[in-house]
């Protein structure tokens, strides 16, 4: 009789261990989500940081980042080759050229890791993409503005982090045909440059391009180091007023600039968003929680579900003004 009833108790424990570890898993304290950026070491991805950790400390996750040095897209498979390795239950990515991340992405999935992009629209091996901001209405945002700046004429130049950068290159290609519908005289420089992720090339660029552009009134800047070095160099060269500056940055980095007008406004969305919703992504796939057009994310505003996109509208216009009051 005794040894049937510690049977029963071994098996009643048994269930009961099993049953705490499948509620852990639900709540997502076994998860662990790796968030692979485009570069560490940079304030956009610092603040994106702050995201990650918030979601981790919220939901108890083992939620982190890593990434490449420098943009570098074969640094990028080579690190989501060793989280698959490692195991890893989910990889978010940033993704610095969304063509050569595909299969390494598909390899991912295969393999049943959940994978989730942010500034990659439409990415092939992901099961879910998010984005903070509507592209055209993005693009058109800074189009208008630099152009209200310039007078609607002269030469403009164009940088993105890389040829390869899906958002930013989606954003110049709009910028392009918006500012030739409604302002013919303003033209292209010279075809778009990659220089949006390092402010001391962009500076170079910049440099460069004054001295050579006899009419070059504009720089419109994606990537958040591509106003800072634009800045910078008109800084250097006392052209300030004279040279319109415009495109992403971190407020409390650009703050000098703004306020000097160097820069005459930026653009982006809270970094932080992207990294929490990233992550808040992943967990929903990993709980098996359905994605439909009535799918929530905290505080993030009504989303907008197409295919496998989720569409959130949060951009936010960044002054000399303003920069103070958003807080990073």
């Amino acid at each position: 009789m005794k040894k049937k009833l510690s049977l029963v108790v071994m098996l009643a424990m048994v269930l009961s261990i099993l049953a705490f570890g499948a509620a852990a898993q639900a709540d997502g304290d076994e998860y662990e989500i790796a968030v692979v950026v485009k570069v560490v070491g940079i304030d956009y991805f610092s603040v994106f940081e702050e995201g990650v950790k918030e979601f981790a400390d919220e939901y108890g996750v083992n939620a982190y980042v890593t990434g490449p040095s420098t943009a570098d897209a074969a640094e990028q498979v080579n690190i989501i080759e060793d989280l698959i390795n490692s195991g890893v239950d989910a990889i978010c990515v940033v993704p610095n050229d969304a063509t050569v991340l595909e299969s390494v992405l598909q390899k991912a999935q295969d393999q049943g890791i959940v994978v989730v992009t942010t500034e990659s629209p439409d990415q092939v091996g992901a099961d879910y993409d998010v984005e903070m901001i509507i592209n055209d209405a993005f693009a058109e945002l800074v189009a208008e503005d630099a152009a209200a700046a310039c007078g609607g004429e002269g030469q403009y130049a164009l940088y993105v982090g890389s040829l390869t950068v899906p958002l930013h290159n989606a954003w110049a290609d709009h910028v392009e045909e918006y500012l030739a519908d409604k302002y013919p005289d303003m033209t292209l420089c010279t075809d778009r440059i990659a220089c949006g992720e390092d402010s001391a090339l962009a500076r170079e660029t910049t440099l460069d391009l004054l001295k050579t552009y006899d009419d070059l009134k504009t720089f419109i800047c994606f990537g958040s180091q591509g106003p800072i070095g634009a800045a910078e160099a008109v800084t250097e060269e006392d052209l300030i007023g004279d040279i319109t500056v415009v495109g992403n940055i971190i407020p409390s980095e650009g703050a000098s600039y703004l306020e000097s007008g160097a820069i005459t406004s930026g653009y982006l969305w809270d970094p932080a968003d992207s990294g929490y919703a990233s992550c808040y992504i992943a967990q929903s796939v990993l709980n098996g929680d359905t994605i439909d057009e009535n799918y929530e994310i905290p505080n993030m505003g009504d989303i907008d579900l197409q295919d496998a996109t989720l569409w959130i509208d949060n951009p936010i216009t960044i002054t000399a003004d303003n920069w103070e009051s958003f807080g990073f």
